[in-house]
């Protein structure tokens, strides 16, 4: 299973953050399986935004609930995170990975894409 992120590399404030994750090796719609996008802003440890599961159904953190969007597309079998209104504090590391089975940490992770929120 291989995961790999792709995106924008740098985006203005209060812009949007569109950021794809494309899966080989396993469909994004097989059942039991999460499929999350994880942060981590420099210096600091990880941080869980959210994920969609097997059936379409998304999960936010409280602290994204109204900031992020995830779908996915399964005839690219490839899912995405939009992240409205970015402000500099996204500057961040953004990786996409899954989970499975109730599972809270992930078995497969991708490489991570550097996000630089600046003017």
């Amino acid at each position: 299973v291989q995961l790999q992120e792709s995106g924008p590399g740098l985006v203005k404030p209060s812009q949007t953050l569109s950021l794809s994750c494309t899966v080989s090796g396993a469909a994004i719609a097989s059942n039991l399986y999460y499929w999350n996008w994880i942060r981590q802003p420099p210096g600091k440890g990880l941080e869980w935004m959210g994920a969609i599961d097997y059936s379409d159904s998304p999960y936010y953190s409280p602290s994204h609930n109204s900031s992020a969007s995830i779908a996915r597309d399964t005839s690219k079998n490839q899912f995405t995170l939009q992240l409205n209104s970015v402000p500099p504090e996204g500057t961040a590391v953004y990786y996409c990975g899954r989970t499975c089975c109730g599972k809270t940490t992930a078995d497969y992770w991708g490489q991570g894409t550097q996000v630089t929120v600046s003017s």
